[in-house]
């Protein structure tokens, strides 16, 4: 990557990110709290990603699926492309490490790391400041026009940047706490903080807010904890251990991305085939019409179709496994099977709406055919009255 994105942090945002280190974090011995927080920003570019020559361009490596357990049963279909980002260094001092993935149905994922060591005060203001902050989606949004100039030839079908939808997601992940707790001990003791740093709140929840939140905790061995949040997630765990649930977020908010592109796009095709029966589709002429509007639905409804399997399928879970199970708690957490049911709701009456203009077509097909027998055998009748066969 060019040298000069060291420098696409304004000083506004070194400015804001460089109190919040100050502010939160401490030097790695000082506190009883060590980990990273991991910040992933990611939109959806194009239709596809052609990676394999996405790799000739950019020299860049296949990502591998990293599982705690079993990874020969679990692995991605199409691999996505990762490629490392020149680290920003701060004017604290502080190395924000990155690195950005492209999967092949369009979406890249950047993902930055902070180190942080400090209290359960600390991790919990970190928390409430990151999730706040917006000033991370301007520096990525900047870093992915520049990555995308260089990768242009392996994009299908580039939306324009207005449209570019985003999805941000923070994991905080902790992977020392003093004295070495379970889940189940660290649960008893912190379940408090663990739910304000999911919240991102400050203040003191309610029970039943906590509850509802700790009810969204998975762990594999007993001295490790996930709880999933819908927009950040309090990982306890080791790097190496950590990397499972990391990564399946990466990949659930990436399905949430496409499937909200989905809906957008169903939607306003389903407003312009309303504006068309609307503005006299439906009359004996206007049906003729309406053989057009059908194919170009259809079209859009085979698309949809396609690239929602290719999202859907990206990984494959070839047994019930624990990796399975947090996938599918992420992906409620996140979104993804809300917006997977509006899909497919919307691909529904799509297809009812196909079926009904394909009959209107063939019904006013039908009548000009007998309309135009009747006239044949009318002009027949009369050359007959008349004494002149035809």
């Amino acid at each position: 990557m060019d040298r000069d994105l060291t420098t696409l942090v304004s000083t506004d945002v070194a400015h804001a990110l460089t109190t919040q280190v100050e502010s939160c974090t401490q030097s790695p011995a000082s506190g009883p709290l060590r980990g990273s927080v991991l910040v992933l920003i990611q939109f959806d570019v194009c239709e596809e990603i052609r990676l394999d020559a996405l790799r000739q361009i950019v020299g860049a490596r296949t990502a591998q699926a990293s599982f705690k357990k079993a990874p020969a049963y679990v692995r991605y279909q199409r691999p996505p492309v990762e490629e490392s980002l020149e680290p920003l260094i701060l004017d604290s001092g502080e190395r924000l490490t990155g690195e950005i993935q492209y999967y092949d149905y369009g979406v890249v994922s950047l993902i930055f790391e902070l180190p942080f060591s400090g209290d359960w005060q600390k991790l919990i203001e970190l928390s409430s400041r990151w999730t706040s902050d917006a000033n991370f989606e301007k520096l990525a949004s900047r870093v992915v026009r520049q990555k995308l100039e260089r990768a242009g030839p392996a994009l299908v079908k580039r939306y324009n940047e207005d449209s570019w939808l985003q999805e941000d997601y923070f994991i905080f992940h902790v992977r020392e706490i003093e004295g070495s707790p379970t889940a189940e001990e660290l649960l008893a003791t912190q379940r408090n903080a663990i739910a304000q740093v999911v919240r991102g709140e400050t203040a003191t929840l309610a029970e039943g807010e906590r509850q509802e939140i700790l009810q969204s905790r998975i762990s594999y061995y007993p001295t490790d904890l996930a709880v999933i949040g819908w927009n950040a997630a309090f990982i306890y765990d080791t790097p190496s251990g950590a990397e499972t649930a990391v990564q399946l977020l990466q990949y659930a908010n990436s399905q949430l991305l496409e499937f909200r592109h989905y809906d957008e796009l169903l939607t306003k095709e389903l407003e312009n085939v309303y504006d068309f029966l609307d503005a006299g589709g439906t009359g004996l002429w206007g049906r003729w019409r309406t053989a057009r509007a059908a194919s170009k639905l259809h079209t859009v409804l085979l698309d949809v179709n396609e690239l929602t399997e290719r999202a859907d399928n990206a990984i494959k879970f070839l047994s019930d496994m624990f990796s399975a199970r947090l996938y599918k708690l992420c992906a409620q957490k996140v979104g993804v099977p809300d917006y997977k049911d509006l899909v497919k709701e919307k691909l529904d009456t799509a297809e009812d709406l196909y079926r009904f203009m394909i009959e209107q077509f063939n019904q006013s097909r039908a009548f000009v055919l007998e309309l135009m027998v009747v006239v044949i055998l009318i002009i027949e009748l009369i050359y007959f009255f008349k004494g002149h066969p035809i």
